[in-house]
């Protein structure tokens, strides 16, 4: 089999694993309303049972592939160069998930040791699949996507990701305040593999986070450098998959400007 049509396999997996999972979350999300136990339970037994369904189907074609993800984390990220991961986050966005608010994804990658071959994002409410190949693009239900042409911080529309408690002068929360004195919005959203897919749709020009999942952002990242976008450490330095701070930008001057602002709390 060739590298494309294997490649292209990888994704049809991607995409049918990330339905499957979405279809769990919407199905138990309608069941919220009985109450028969805390909601809370509800939520982790809708995470538990759309990783199950997406593990399903990886391993119905891929038995002998490691899945990592945040219900089965690796006692240490592998090394190997050529090892087949699978990076899974069956539900990014937890807490809105549970309050209703309908922002919220299923996040599945493929990688070959750091190097990522195929990913999708699924916002099952809003049907929005967004997909890439590793050389081959960035879709959106089938349609090719770029990321914005934005390059003034002063212009953009920026997303990150904080943790859920702050302390007043922690470096998270000085970042954030320094980006708002001089981007045109920041918005904490709550769900990073969204951030990402929505600056590779363009609707963001920038998305930062310095605590993170590499199952939480694998896809998205694919998916911002396959639409034109820069991804690259908190540092500026090279991204890696496996220590993922990072920030991620539509432009290479809009990714300059978003480093000097945030290199006062580093």
């Amino acid at each position: 089999m060739s590298n494309q049509l294997f490649t292209n396999e990888l994704l049809e997996i991607c995409e049918a694993a990330a339905r499957a999972g979405g279809n769990e979350l919407l199905e138990w999300r309608g069941k919220f309303q009985a109450r028969e136990k805390g909601i809370t339970d509800f939520v982790t037994d809708a995470d538990l049972a759309s990783e199950a369904a997406i593990r399903r189907v990886i391993a119905s074609r891929f038995p002998n592939h490691e899945i990592i993800g945040e219900e089965q984390p690796p006692d240490k990220f592998p090394t190997e160069s050529n090892q087949m991961n699978w990076l899974v986050d069956p539900l990014d966005g937890t807490t809105n998930y549970m309050h209703g608010y309908p922002h919220y994804a299923i996040s599945i990658a493929i990688a070959r040791g750091r190097e990522l071959l195929a990913g999708v994002v699924f916002d099952p409410v809003a049907e929005m699949c967004f997909t890439a190949t590793a050389g081959r693009g960035a879709k959106c239900n089938g349609k090719r996507m770029n990321a914005s042409a934005v390059t003034e911080v002063g212009n953009a529309l920026v997303a990150v990701s904080l943790p859920a408690r702050v302390a007043r002068d922690a470096p998270d929360l000085l970042d954030f305040v320094d980006a708002v004195q001089v981007c045109q919005a920041v918005r904490r959203s709550g769900s990073a593999a969204l951030n990402l897919a929505y600056v590779a749709s363009g609707a963001l020009d920038a998305f930062w986070a310095n605590h993170i999942h590499p199952w939480d952002v694998a896809a998205g990242v694919l998916l911002v450098r396959e639409a034109g976008g820069i991804v690259t450490g908190r540092d500026g330095g090279e991204f890696n998959l496996w220590s993922p701070h990072f920030v991620a930008a539509a432009t290479k001057n809009l990714h300059a400007g978003m480093l000097k602002v945030l290199a006062k709390n580093a």
